[in-house]
């Protein structure tokens, strides 16, 4: 499974079957950065690319240096049970 960022976009995405799942962010004032939206198409569901998504995209965050924040219940969830950790 291929994770595409596109910081223009300020995104990441995994292209399947023609379809996009997204982890959609945004950088904020004094290095920190909000995941704000996780979307994974109902077909596509159940195959760990929320997941996969979600990794990618924190470790990305933690090798800029950023202060990690979630706005999304997914990435929040996740943050919480720290998931993201090894």
């Amino acid at each position: 499974m291929n994770v595409e960022h596109q910081p223009g976009k300020q995104r990441f995405v995994v292209l399947s079957g023609g379809m996009e799942s997204v982890l959609e962010y945004r950088v904020l004032p004094r290095n920190g950065i909000d995941f704000s939206r996780t979307f994974v198409p109902e077909e596509l569901r159940g195959q760990g690319i929320a997941e996969k998504l979600v990794r990618t995209g924190i470790a990305w965050a933690r090798e800029e240096g950023y202060t990690l924040q979630a706005s999304c219940w997914y990435v929040k969830r996740f943050l919480e049970r720290g998931r993201h950790r090894g």
